[in-house]
């Protein structure tokens, strides 16, 4: 199976269902679509990859704090291995770039010919103070702002999602109720994570509708694992009256066999030895695979209708056979061979540094304190990453890495 023909087809079919909600908003049209564009268009806009030159930068992904009120178990930053556990959570949130720093760098950009799109994440995004001021200036900038949140604050601040207008608010929901989700998504303290998901969809539906605003698009993001992959059908009947779009992972993840030779092959490329991998060690996968086939398809039969929020399944793979070989071997990437994530998103994590990789983040470029990512994007460090992946090929964790299979 090709993944780039069916992911293109797959978002063909979503934004056709979702047009009405951004018709209003035609600005936030093009950035997408200037995005999307470019992945088709990239053997003509760049010939010659192995040059390591990026053209303009589509998207500005923050991880903008690495607090969270969570555990979830399939999270490679908190979860059961995950890197951040031990950290003293007081140096964490010194650490962070400040506010301000922020704006300065987003106006940069805008000044530089740079209109991305902003995409902010954590650990959990609504516990870094200010991010709603963030998310209310990259707007006016003319950067369309998208948001992954496990519902924390989110009803507090609803109205000021709406009328920013955020683009795209994506709530994390792994259970079709609150004994399922809270157990895959412990909160630290005995937090409900359950009941502030439901308070959050309910308080941004009731300030769309006071406003008469399509935006913020609602999604439900869920990570299927072994405990929820029989109740994925139900998940999208009980909240498909409350989002406009439903995103279902397979799971980023890695064997410890292949973090071995991830950490050898990242060695004899750059010269040090990479840690991220091993937060991302885990066994998540079902013990059903005909059954989570069955699962995804009926999913898509359920949201075929014109009426129905559609589906995405990341990666797009259904068929029991498929699905089987993406738990099982690591290395099979369906027909994608190149990142082209490197080309088009830069990636900033909470204590400001850059880097070309989302989820394996131990090649750093810079640092946001010290430059503006525009002074970043093409400079020599970065460059050499692209250089490598794009004459060396990918390295073993890019076989379950959102920057490949998500992006």
């Amino acid at each position: 199976m090709n993944l780039a023909v069916s992911r293109g087809r797959l978002w063909q079919r979503v934004v056709a269902k979702l047009f009405r909600g951004i018709a209003r908003h035609p600005w936030i049209g093009v950035r997408v679509a200037a995005l999307e564009a470019e992945k088709w268009l990239f053997p003509i806009l760049w010939p010659r990859p192995q040059e390591g030159f990026g053209h303009s930068i589509r998207q500005v992904s923050f991880r903008i704090t690495d607090l969270c009120n969570l555990r979830c178990h399939t999270c490679g930053q908190w979860g059961d291995q995950g890197f951040l556990r031990g950290r003293d959570l007081r140096d964490l949130k010194k650490n962070e770039v400040p506010l301000l720093r922020y704006l300065e760098v987003l106006t940069d950009l805008r000044r530089q010919g740079h209109r991305p799109l902003v995409y902010l994440w954590g650990g959990e995004p609504m516990l870094y103070e200010g991010v709603v001021d963030l998310m209310e200036t990259a707007t006016r900038l003319g950067m369309p702002v998208s948001v992954a949140t496990n519902g924390t604050m989110v009803a507090s601040v609803a109205p000021r999602l709406v009328e920013a207008p955020l683009f795209l608010l994506q709530l994390s929901i792994d259970g079709h109720h609150a004994g399922l989700h809270n157990q895959l998504r412990p909160g630290v303290g005995g937090v409900d994570n359950f009941a502030q998901i439901q308070a959050g969809l309910a308080a941004v539906q009731e300030a769309r509708r006071s406003r008469g605003s399509t935006l913020p698009l609602i999604a439900s993001l869920t990570v299927i694992s072994r405990a929820n992959f029989r109740h994925l059908v139900d998940i999208y009947d009980t909240f498909r009256e409350q989002v406009d779009l439903l995103v279902f992972y397979l799971s980023w993840w890695i064997d410890p066999k292949n973090a071995q030779a991830h950490a050898d092959d990242f060695q004899r490329r750059f010269g040090f030895l990479p840690t991220r991998q091993w937060g991302w060690v885990g066994d998540w996968k079902p013990d059903d695979f005909g059954e989570l086939s069955r699962q995804l398809r009926l999913l898509q039969d359920r949201s075929r209708a014109w009426s129905a929020p559609p589906v995405i399944v990341l990666p797009p793979l259904t068929a029991k056979a498929d699905l089987e070989t993406y738990y099982t071997r690591h290395q099979a990437t369906f027909g994608l061979r190149r990142c082209l994530s490197i080309f088009q998103v830069v990636e900033v994590n909470s204590n400001g540094d850059l880097s070309p990789c989302r989820d394996y983040h131990d090649y750093v470029v810079g640092n946001l304190k010290e430059h503006t990512i525009s002074e970043l994007w093409n400079s020599p460090a970065y460059r050499k990453f692209r250089r490598s992946l794009a004459t060396a090929g990918l390295m073993p964790v890019c076989s379950r890495c959102c920057g490949l299979m998500g992006y």
